[in-house]
């Protein structure tokens, strides 16, 4: 409960500070709560300083060049996302989930298609755009992204579509590899 002392460091950090009033700001700093912006980046090199003193010495749990233990396709599906999220963010926020569903490495170059799903037709129509202008844009920045990550030219291949109301089941998030957290403790 909430009586005991915690058996972890605890941080607490408030994203959009960039949009607080004044006394707002001073009101969270005097709870000793960081106030942060992704989209300014403020704070975080004072949270990463942060997290760092709170981190135990420990020898590499692996091997120094390994950067995950993810695979290439889940960066891949990564690097699309946050390209549609960078560049639709105010118009689809978090409805965007990327799943790559074929990965050649046999071809010349290396053929990715990816499918961008989202929740509704609408959101589809914004993430297309007129023409195709806008999925043109994602594909191309998110290309590049793909091809500084892996090291050489690739072909992507992008498609829409839409699946109603995917953050609010359990099935569709296993799908996107998000785990849901059950209130359980370990």
């Amino acid at each position: 409960g909430l009586e005991r002392a915690p058996k972890a460091a605890i941080i607490t950090a408030l994203n959009k500070s960039d949009t607080l009033s004044r006394s707002a700001r001073e009101n969270f700093l005097a709870r000793d709560i960081l106030l942060v912006s992704a989209l300014t980046g403020e704070g975080i090199e004072e949270l990463i300083a942060r997290v760092e003193q709170l981190l135990p010495e420990s020898p590499f749990l692996y091997p120094e060049d390994e950067i995950s233990t993810q695979p290439v396709r889940f960066f891949v599906g990564e690097l699309v996302r946050e390209t549609g999220l960078e560049q639709l963010h105010d118009e689809v926020p978090y409805s965007v989930a990327v799943q790559v569903e074929e990965y050649r490495e046999d071809r010349s170059p290396l053929y990715i298609r990816a499918v961008i799903y989202v929740e509704r037709d609408s959101q589809k129509a914004i993430v297309i755009g007129s023409k195709g202008a806008q999925i043109r844009r994602i594909g191309e920045s998110a290309r590049a992204k793909i091809e500084a990550f892996v090291g050489t030219q690739i072909y992507l291949d992008l498609w829409v579509k839409v699946l109603a109301n995917w953050r609010k089941k359990a099935g569709s998030l296993s799908r996107f590899g998000y785990q849901l957290a059950t209130g359980k403790s370990k």
